[in-house]
């Protein structure tokens, strides 16, 4: 467990802003409860300081896992978001989008979000955007991507995909083998 690089800084809070924008600086400076970012086996974890302190003794072969799990670099220094940082995404997301509850199943599913699914979305959402995907209870369910602008979305016709699946809670049960 090392403290993150500056180029793999850099790379980790580019794709944070992608999806929760300037709201970023509330992660790294909440003086009530501070927070640091941490890379253990090429995964970075959002552990609270207190806890980083006392998981110094444990040896790095017997840590498993250590706070929130934001991601993973791959081996190219790309960066990955994993489902579980849904977490922190959704509290903190820029761009929301609601989908209606018979088009919820399908995104858990795997599947892209249509049109016809779609309950809400946050106005002046640009094309290529990072979003976090609630339900209409406001219960987060994913994020991805979104294909066209909240401009654009108006036009088309049911079937056009709107937000492309980056990660559902469905991975729990589909991935949980090679999740964690």
């Amino acid at each position: 467990m090392r403290p993150l690089t500056e180029s793999e800084t850099k790379t980790l809070f580019a794709k944070l802003a992608n999806y929760i924008g300037s709201s970023l600086v509330h992660l790294v400076d909440n003086q009530d409860d501070p927070h640091v970012f941490r890379l253990h086996r090429s995964r970075v974890y959002y552990v609270r300081e207190s806890i980083m302190r006392q998981a110094i003794s444990v040896p790095r072969a017997n840590l498993i896992s250590l706070g929130v799990c934001l991601g993973k670099f791959s081996k190219t220094e790309k960066f990955r978001l994993h489902v579980t940082a849904l977490d922190i995404l959704g509290r903190y997301a820029k761009n929301k989008v609601w989908i209606k509850p018979n088009g919820e199943m399908p995104f858990l599913y795997g599947n892209h979000v249509v049109k016809a699914h779609l309950g809400k979305i946050t106005e002046d959402t640009p094309e290529h955007q990072g979003v976090v995907v609630f339900s209409m209870t406001d219960i987060p369910l994913g994020f991805g991507v979104t294909a066209r602008s909240t401009v654009d979305t108006r036009k088309l016709d049911p079937t056009s995909i709107i937000v492309f699946n980056q990660a559902d809670v469905g991975e729990y049960l589909r991935d949980e083998d090679t999740l964690f």
